[in-house]
């Protein structure tokens, strides 16, 4: 019996509930546990416990600029960005995804929020190229944005706490229309930062984080991802191929001159089995618990015993 608790697959098992534990009560502000445990994060919780451990800058939600001097040729020209940015909404550019192929960000579309992609884990866009050549110009200088996107939230709009899955990438926002006030603003981890035009910000997105836009206008910010820098070259490279096989599956498009990952190729299916999913939830709300749960009980069981 002791031998058994100790096979491979169960020894497989502890690190993979401790890694989605250290998840669930890293920072202050935690998800519900029920929701936590089919949370997209704790599907990668043991790749994200080491990038957590080996990473170079602390583990706390939001990172000091200085740290990443690089960024600021982004903040010294956010005007550039920004005139950019207003061409892309008087033309209709930054809008949500229309075939439901954005894994990422499917979720955030029912509440308003409009993207317009620039780079996602490879090179950037077609479409950005030819109609952002200033901003992904600027971009192409700086090796470590891995992904970045010109991100809308609409005036009296909101998105829900989250965290988001991948721990590899710190989150950095470059505020280009904002009220330049209070009433819009983020918490990670429950610190709240106001948005400004000009400003950058950065943070750690697998924090819990949400935002809420209170005031009579849109908001508009550069959203980047910033290669997590690490403390052996073990986990860069481990950080590096994750990036480059895995989320880079999940680009999208803006136009149907760019490409489709994989990752979203496979979500259109997916996501038609979700919607029947979501209206089985909205009638008969703990016959899709017992499922749901009960799934991923049972996947459990079949890697103990098979």
């Amino acid at each position: 019996m002791l031998a058994s608790i100790f096979a491979p697959k169960f020894l497989l098992l502890y690190v993979y509930i401790f890694s989605a534990a250290y998840t669930q009560f890293r920072g202050k502000v935690r998800l519900t546990f029920l929701r936590q445990v089919v949370n997209h994060s704790t599907l990668v919780a043991p790749v994200n416990a080491l990038m957590y451990l080996f990473s170079a800058v602390p583990n706390k939600p939001f990172i000091d600029l200085q740290s990443f001097p690089e960024l600021a040729t982004l903040q010294l020209h956010w005007q550039t960005i920004r005139t950019e940015a207003q061409q892309l909404v008087a033309e209709g550019y930054i809008k949500a995804a229309e075939n439901n192929d954005d894994i990422g960000f499917n979720s955030f579309f029912k509440r308003g929020w409009k993207r317009f992609y620039l780079k996602w884990y490879e090179d950037c866009l077609p479409s950005a190229l030819q109609l952002c050549p200033q901003t992904t110009a600027l971009l192409n200088t700086i090796p470590n944005i891995k992904g970045a996107m010109f991100a809308l939230l609409p005036k009296q709009g909101q998105l829900k706490p989250h965290r988001d899955p991948y721990a590899g990438s710190l989150r950095y926002h470059l505020g280009l229309i904002t009220p330049n006030s209070d009433s819009c603003r983020i918490y990670v981890d429950g610190i709240c930062y106001a948005w400004r035009d000009g400003e950058g910000v950065l943070f750690d997105e697998t924090y819990i984080h949400s935002a809420k836009n209170d005031s009579d206008m849109d908001r508009i910010i550069l959203f980047c991802d910033v290669e997590r820098p690490m403390r052996n070259r073990f986990a860069t490279a481990l950080n590096r191929f994750f990036s480059k096989y895995v989320l880079s599956a999940a680009t999208t498009q803006n136009l149907p001159m760019d490409r489709v990952g994989t990752l979203n190729k496979l979500y259109q299916h997916y996501h038609r089995f979700a919607a029947g999913a979501q209206k089985l939830k909205k009638s008969h709300k703990y016959l899709y618990r017992v499922l749901q749960y009960g799934g991923i009980g049972g996947l459990i069981y079949w890697w103990l015993v098979k």
